[in-house]
C-alpha cells in the first residue's frame, strides 16, 4: 500500500545574499521581511535547500517520490547530484522519482528561483512574487503497481457527476501504472457505500443530495482501489460533490435551478511576516472570516492556491473563481507556461465541487503590446479550459481602461471587470452609468465585477472623509455605495470584492505603512475587522450582530459627531453616557445618530440580544496620526 509521510523539518537553506547556510523548516521564504516593507527591492533569484536522509526500507519493486505543493517560482530537483525534475509555476503541486538514485546516504536539494524572466507568469502583479518552497513537501513510497504518481502532479482519480433529475450519474475513472483490477466504491457523508463499480463504469445513484451551497454543502467522496492477485496495493480517494449551475444575462448565477446571486470576495494567501509560507490553521482562520461575513463566493486570486483551501471552500459551500497568474503583462515566451499552469490547476482541482469557473487572465490589456498574439493566448486557453473541462465555464478579469468592445473581454463564456470608480476614477456614481453603457451595448453577455474596493489604514481617519484619503471612514462609504448598487443590479453574474485581506505588494510605496495594499476588510495580520468588513456582514450574512464605526476614531474634534451603527438584528437603541439618542435609518442596515461633542463619551448600542460600546473624546486638534497630505494616490503624513 502507498505510504505518505511530510518532510517538512530539518531541512539546510543557502541564499546568495549571505552565503550563510541556516538550518530551517518548512514552509519556508526568504521574503517573508523584505518582500512587505517596500521600494520593490525584494530578493529575486535562486536559492538552495538541501534535505538528508537514510535510504527508507523499499519492497522490490516499490517506488519512491518526492512530492512538491509549492515551490516558487521555478524550481530544479536533484538527488545525490543527479536531475531528477523541473518545473516552472510556483503555485502548483509536482512530483520526481527519486528511486532510481538512491543510496544509504542521501541529499535532496532544490534550486528554487523567484528571478525576473520572460517565460514565467506572474512577472508583472501588484503583489509580492515571495520565492521558497513555501508549501509542504511529502515523500510517497509506492508499490510496482500503483495509482499514476507522473501526471502533472494530479490526484489519479477523477470524477464527473452529472445531475439528471432527482438522480445523478457518476464517472469515476482512475490511473494505475502496472497491473492489477481497479475497483471503485463510492460514499455518502457519512462514509456508508452506496455504489461500487468498475473503473470508468456509469453509476446511477438514485434520489441524490446536492452540494447547494452555503445552507447546505453536502459532499460524497469516491475511491478507487488496485486490487492484484486478491490484494489492494494501492488506493486513492477524493470528495465530490453533485451540483448545477449556469449563468443567464437577466437573472445572473443560478445554482442547481435557483438563482444565486454570487456575492464575495477575493483573497491572496500571503501574511504578514509569514509570506506565503502560511500553515493549515491560516487557511482555517481565513476561511473562517469569509464565511463570517456571509460571502458565498471567493475569487482565489492571482494563481493556484493550496489544496488544503479548496477543500475548505468545498467543505464551506463557497463558489470558486479559479485562475492562474497570466496577469497584467502578455510575455511572447510565456505561452508554454501559461498552458502548462492551466493545464495543472484544472486537472489538480477538477474533483472539487465548488468551482465553477476558470479564470485565464487578469488585467492582461495593461500594457498594450503584442496585441495581436494575447488575444491568441487567449483563445488558446478557453479551448484548453473547455477540452479539459467541457462542464465548467472560463472567464477572466478585464482592466478597468479595457472598453466593452475589447475583443478580448469578448473570448471566455462569460466575464467581470476590474472596476474602481469611486477610487482610482472620481464619482461612485459612474458604476452605474458604466454598467447601463455596458448593458445598452451586450445586453445578451454576462457580467460582473471581479474587483472593486478602495484603500483602508486602521490608524487613519478623518471627520470629512475623502477619496484617497486611505481612512476607514472612506472605505466604509464608498463600500456602502457599492452594497447597494448591487442590490440595484441583481443581474450581476458575481461580485468579488478587493480584496478580503490586506497584502504584501513590494511595489507600493505609500506613506506609513509601505509595501502593502490595504484595500482588504481585515488587516494583513488578521487582527483587525475594518468598519467596512461589517457593512458586509450586514447585507451577506444571517449572523445577528451590531457593530458601532469609528472606535478607532476614538479622539474627534468639532462640536458634533454622527455616531455610525451597521446592523442585520433591526434598529439599535443608542445611549450616550446612558442618555437615549434618536438616529436614522439607512436602508436598514446602516444607522446614523448624531451627537454634541463635550468630552468623553461612552456609546452603547443594542439590537435585540446583540451589543456593541466604545468609547470616545472630544480634542481641541485632531491626532497628527489622522492628518495627512493626500496627492494622487500617494500618502505623506505630516511631521
Amino acid at each position: 500500500m502507498r505510504r505518505t509521510y511530510n518532510v517538512n523539518a530539518g531541512w539546510e537553506f543557502t541564499c546568495p545574499k549571505d552565503g550563510k547556510k541556516d538550518k530551517i523548516d518548512l514552509p519556508h521564504t526568504w521574503n517573508a521581511t523584505d518582500g512587505q516593507d517596500g521600494g520593490n527591492d525584494y530578493f529575486r533569484g535562486e536559492c538552495t535547500y538541501e534535505y538528508a536522509f537514510d535510504k527508507p526500507e523499499l519492497a522490490d519493486g516499490e517506488e519512491l517520490y518526492a512530492e512538491f505543493k509549492g515551490v516558487n517560482a521555478s524550481a530544479k530537483v536533484f538527488i545525490n547530484g543527479e536531475s531528477v525534475a523541473e518545473h516552472d509555476g510556483g503555485y502548483s503541486t509536482f512530483r520526481a522519482r527519486l528511486t532510481p538514485h538512491l543510496k544509504a546516504k542521501n541529499t535532496l536539494k532544490v534550486l528554487a528561483d523567484n528571478s525576473v524572466n520572460d517565460r514565467v507568469y506572474p512577472q508583472r502583479a501588484d503583489f509580492t512574487f515571495y520565492g521558497g518552497i513555501y508549501r509542504d513537501v511529502n515523500f510517497i513510497i509506492a508499490e510496482k503497481s500503483h495509482f499514476d504518481l507522473d501526471c502533472y502532479g494530479c490526484n489519479p482519480i477523477k470524477i464527473e457527476p452529472h445531475v439528471e433529475g432527482n438522480d445523478g450519474r457518476l464517472k469515476v475513472t482512475a490511473y494505475a501504472v502496472g497491473e492489477g483490477k481497479i475497483e471503485i466504491t463510492v460514499y455518502d457523508s457519512d462514509g456508508h457505500a452506496v455504489a461500487t463499480a468498475a473503473n470508468g463504469e456509469e453509476i446511477l445513484l438514485k434520489n441524490i443530495h446536492l452540494w447547494n451551497g452555503v445552507s447546505d454543502p453536502y459532499l460524497y467522496s469516491a475511491t478507487a482501489r488496485l486490487v492484484k492477485e486478491g490484494r489492494v496495493c494501492d488506493e486513492v480517494s477524493s470528495t465530490f460533490g453533485f451540483r448545477t449551475f449556469e449563468v443567464d444575462p437577466k437573472k445572473g448565477f443560478i445554482l442547481n435551478g435557483r438563482v444565486y446571486p454570487l456575492r464575495g470576495v477575493c483573497r491572496h494567501q500571503d501574511r504578514l511576516g509569514k509570506g506565503n509560507a502560511i500553515s493549515r490553521a491560516d487557511h482555517e482562520e481565513d476561511i473562517s472570516m469569509i464565511v463570517d461575513i456571509g460571502a458565498n463566493t471567493v475569487r482565489l486570486a492571482h494563481y493556484q492556491h493550496d489544496d488544503y483551501f479548496y477543500d475548505l471552500c468545498d467543505r464551506a459551500g463557497l463558489v470558486v473563481w479559479a485562475e492562474i497568474p497570466y496577469i497584467s503583462k502578455h510575455m511572447n515566451g510565456g505561452d508554454e507556461n501559461a498552458v502548462s499552469q492551466m493545464t495543472e490547476l484544472i486537472l489538480q482541482q477538477y474533483n472539487h465541487p465548488c468551482i465553477a469557473v476558470w479564470g485565464i487572465s487578469n488585467e492582461i490589456t495593461m500594457l498594450k503590446t503584442d496585441k495581436k498574439d494575447m488575444l491568441a493566448t487567449h483563445k488558446k486557453l478557453n479551448e484548453l479550459c473547455h477540452r479539459l473541462d467541457p462542464d465548467r465555464l472560463t472567464t477572466l478579469a478585464c482592466f478597468a481602461a479595457c472598453l466593452p468592445m475589447n475583443k478580448s473581454a469578448h473570448i471566455t463564456d462569460i466575464v467581470s471587470w476590474n472596476l474602481y470608480l469611486g477610487w482610482y476614477v472620481p464619482g461612485l456614481f459612474l458604476n452605474d452609468v458604466w454598467l447601463k453603457f455596458f448593458r445598452l451595448i451586450y445586453p445578451g453577455r454576462c457580467i460582473g465585477y471581479s474587483e472593486y474596493g478602495a484603500e483602508a489604514m486602521t490608524n487613519l481617519h478623518a471627520r470629512k472623509p475623502r477619496r484617497f484619503d486611505n481612512t476607514e471612514e472612506y472605505q466604509a462609504i464608498y463600500h456602502e455605495y457599492m452594497a447597494k448598487f448591487f442590490e440595484r443590479h441583481p443581474y450581476l453574474w458575481a461580485t468579488h470584492l478587493w480584496n478580503m485581506f490586506d497584502f504584501g505588494a513590494d511595489g507600493r510605496d505609500q506613506g506609513g505603512d509601505p509595501g502593502k495594499n490595504h484595500k482588504g476588510l481585515v488587516t494583513f495580520d488578521r487582527k483587525i475587522k475594518k468598519d467596512a468588513y461589517y457593512l458586509y456582514k450586514a447585507y451577506w450574512s444571517k449572523d445577528k450582530f451590531v457593530h458601532i464605526c469609528g472606535k478607532r476614531y476614538a479622539n474627534r474634534e468639532g462640536k458634533s459627531t454622527v455616531i455610525k451603527v451597521y446592523s442585520n438584528a433591526g434598529a439599535p437603541e443608542l445611549t450616550v453616557n446612558g442618555i437615549p439618542v434618536k438616529g436614522k435609518c439607512r436602508d436598514g442596515k446602516i444607522y446614523l445618530y448624531k451627537i454634541a461633542l463635550t468630552g468623553e463619551h461612552k456609546i452603547f448600542a443594542r439590537a435585540g440580544e446583540c451589543t456593541d460600546e466604545c468609547t470616545i473624546t472630544r480634542v481641541a486638534q485632531p491626532d497628527p496620526a489622522y492628518k495627512l497630505h493626500v496627492k494622487s494616490n500617494n500618502l505623506s503624513w505630516e511631521k
